[in-house]
């Protein structure tokens, strides 16, 4: 009765997305995170995503499939052109494990950090399910360090971003009805007042 109850208000919720909008406006911001934080090929970003806040909902409340499926198509074309790396932050009730690719887990030293979990709706949330199925052999990880990331609904995703960590203002401020934040990172600054730095690592 729960689950029949939840699915009708996710399909109310729902109704009033222009789906096809939000996938493409996801790819396009998408694109400029990218673009913005010089992420090269191969490197690693990560998204987390409430489709509860998408849709006005309070984070954890309304999941939505179909609000997922539409932000994982719009993301995962722009990381597939850029040839870089997407994993997806799963919910507090895996402890915001990891869902990636096999191939970005091995490329970067990650399959140490693998556990045994498949998201679900109501337990990883509907982004990271939507992933998780879409993803060519995905595997969970416990932590890793990203190149940089995107937080669509205030998911916190700053345990797994490599640090220094630096906000990165993007052309847009929601997805949907929900806060929208960025970060790229840089290498940390050693020495003193007479120390030179790079600029192009800035």
């Amino acid at each position: 009765m729960e689950e029949k109850q939840s699915l009708h208000i996710e399909n109310s919720l729902a109704e009033h997305l222009d789906l096809a909008s939000l996938e493409e406006e996801s790819y396009l911001l998408c694109k400029e995170f990218i673009e913005k934080a010089k992420l090269k090929k191969g490197q690693l970003f990560v998204v987390g995503c409430s489709t509860s806040e998408v849709l006005g909902e309070k984070i954890g409340t309304a999941s939505s499939y179909s609000t997922a499926k539409a932000l994982f198509k719009g993301i995962s074309h722009a990381a597939s052109e850029a040839g870089v790396f997407l994993a997806t932050q799963c919910c507090e009730h895996l402890n915001r494990a990891i869902i990636t690719e096999r191939e970005a887990a091995l490329a970067h030293g990650l399959m140490p950090y693998r556990v045994n979990v498949i998201p679900k709706e109501k337990a990883g949330g509907s982004f990271s399910t939507v992933a998780y199925e879409s993803f060519i052999e995905p595997v969970a990880l416990e932590k890793l360090r990203a190149d940089g990331g995107i937080d669509i609904g205030d998911t916190f995703i700053g345990m797994h971003l490599k640090e220094v960590a630096v906000p990165l203002r993007l052309s847009k401020k929601m997805l949907g009805s929900a806060h929208l934040t960025a970060a790229r990172v840089r290498p940390k600054f050693v020495g003193g007042s007479r120390a030179v730095y790079d600029e192009s690592l800035l």
